[in-house]
């Protein structure tokens, strides 16, 4: 659905993005993570060709960004944080005025939304919170059932009710549709995502399955009869170790329950026992961000 291939974006003298590439599957829940500044919401722009890139190329559907046209705009649905709306409207008029935009705006599946989103119709967009602005946006961007939804920090600034708000309409109304999820509240998006891209600094961590990415990476607890202490020796792939009392803990990238029993009966004397748990998506980027910062492999 969404592919990057080298991707270079320069905003002013700066280098926001940095030979980015990335692939989206069709059908997935694809979350776009990484510190502020690190290029998200420009990969997004880039992705609505709201800008072009510098150089590399981008396409959205098989087709270059730059050349999309509006018949492939009306299929891409997309919510920000900074997204303007006419202040001077009423949400019933704004609606009314975005409708004919799109040739496949269902009208049933628009008073489902708006009756889930509870929004004031006849009230002026000025005049609503930033939750219920953002709740307006979402409507418009879900009605005409999209084939790429792209969503940029939509829950920024929304208390947890509206986010949870939120994530049922869109879970509810989003069957089938390609999500792009930018968004500093992982938590909110870890039980919806199916892949994750890692950006840092403008490049491309790593991106994978999130299946896949449960798989291999492994918070480890190791038990030993002695006091521990960190061996000399081990794998670039254990991140984080440390020794505390006879517990040696680690965070262990490429993870295999077979081989980390071998490897650690090699390293360590007198091992009680090994406990290696799955992640939060959170944990996993604080991780993989700090490995990152410090040059340590993943």
């Amino acid at each position: 659905m969404v592919r990057a291939d080298g991707v270079w974006k320069r905003l002013g003298r700066n280098d926001v993005l940095r030979g980015l590439s990335m692939e989206v599957p069709e059908g997935s829940a694809y979350a776009l993570i990484g510190a502020n500044g690190a290029g998200k919401t420009t990969t997004l722009k880039l992705l609505m060709n709201i800008f072009g890139p510098s150089r590399g190329t981008a396409s959205v559907m098989g087709v270059d960004t730059r050349r999309m046209s509006p018949q492939m705009l009306a299929q891409i649905g997309y919510v920000s944080e900074n997204q303007k709306l006419p202040g001077r409207l009423s949400v019933r008029q704004f609606i009314d005025y975005v409708r004919p935009f799109y040739p496949t705006w269902d009208r049933g599946l628009e008073a489902t939304i708006r009756e889930a989103m509870q929004l004031p119709d006849d009230r002026k967009i000025g005049q609503l919170s930033h939750g219920q602005r953002i709740k307006v946006a979402l409507v418009c961007a879900l009605a005409f059932r999209p084939r790429l939804l792209i969503l940029d920090e939509p829950f920024s600034g929304l208390d947890p009710l509206v986010r949870e708000e939120f994530m049922h309409g869109l879970l509810s109304q989003a069957d089938g549709t390609t999500m792009v999820i930018s968004s500093h509240e992982i938590g909110e998006i870890e039980n919806v995502t199916t892949h994750v891209g890692f950006l840092d600094t403008g490049r491309m961590l790593l991106q994978e399955s999130m299946s896949d990415m449960n798989d291999r990476i492994r918070e480890v607890r190791v038990t030993l009869d002695q006091a521990a202490a960190v061996p000399a020796g081990l794998p670039r792939e254990w991140l984080q170790v440390r020794a505390l009392g006879n517990v040696l803990s680690f965070v262990d990238t490429r993870y295999s329950q077979d081989s980390l029993s071998e490897r650690l009966r090699a390293l360590l004397p007198s091992v009680r026992r090994i406990d290696a748990q799955p992640m939060a998506l959170r944990s996993i980027f604080t991780t993989l961000a700090r490995a990152a910062r410090d040059g340590q492999s993943r």
